[in-house]
């Protein structure tokens, strides 16, 4: 472990990460002891992460905060109904990855430690719900191969799926995004699996998650269209 250098408050901007990282890591606990404490530390790390897109900041406010997200989510009142589509730790990288999109569009800038987690808790609901609504809303998905929609007649169900495939790619802007949508919902392989059996691919899950949502929230979208398009095709 490094000399941590006590540098005068208008030359924070001069401390390592790895000082800034040991002091946060102290006023982290005075703050959740109700104790005082001092904010600097913490505050020059989200700057750093948000307004310089250091990756590397982004890194330690992940590993300083995602406890205090996953403490969160086990208080939420739709903990239950969360869990049942994806694990603690996975809302905790949805959490942060909407974290990042959100306060490097607007360029946020944090007075308060209590602010900053006050954003990043809203980040969490907002993944909790925005989550439950796909759900809930019965996103129109790929079927199995050879499967169509259960309101078709069996001699119809291959076409259908096959013609559904041809439609919903369609939609899908990118490669990255068809190849996901291949494999989540034809191939039926979570996002983990995706990792493990396509290797470099993707830079990591929270990439395929970030790409999955993309997918579900444009098909959601244009819901209506990709029924008209396969009923047209029909006449």
């Amino acid at each position: 472990m490094g000399i941590e250098m006590d540098y005068p408050p208008d030359q924070i901007d001069q401390w390592s990460l790895g000082d800034l990282e040991n002091r946060c890591q102290r006023e982290i606990i005075n703050f959740r002891k109700g104790e005082l404490y001092d904010d600097r530390y913490c505050l020059e790390i989200f700057h750093r992460a948000i307004n310089r897109q250091d990756e590397r900041a982004m890194e330690l406010l992940m590993l300083s905060f995602r406890y205090m997200v996953a403490g969160w989510l086990r208080s939420h009142p739709r903990r239950e109904s969360a869990l049942r589509h994806y694990g603690e730790m996975d809302y905790v990288a949805f959490t942060f990855e909407r974290f990042w999109l959100a306060t490097h569009a607007q360029m946020l800038v944090f007075d308060t430690l209590a602010a900053a987690l006050k954003y990043l808790k809203l980040s969490l609901n907002g993944a909790v719900l925005d989550t439950l609504r796909a759900h809930e809303k019965q996103m129109l998905q790929l079927p199995e191969p050879g499967v169509g929609f259960p309101e078709e007649p069996a001699a119809q169900e291959q076409d259908t799926g096959r013609e559904l495939w041809e439609v919903i790619q369609s939609f899908l802007p990118t490669e990255r995004e068809k190849s996901v949508a291949y494999l989540i919902f034809h191939c039926n392989l979570k996002p983990r699996e995706i990792m493990q059996r396509c290797p470099g691919m993707f830079s990591n899950v929270g990439e395929i998650y970030h790409l999955r949502r993309n997918i579900e929230e444009r098909l959601m979208r244009n819901k209506d269209q990709i029924r008209w398009r396969l009923g047209d095709q029909e006449k």
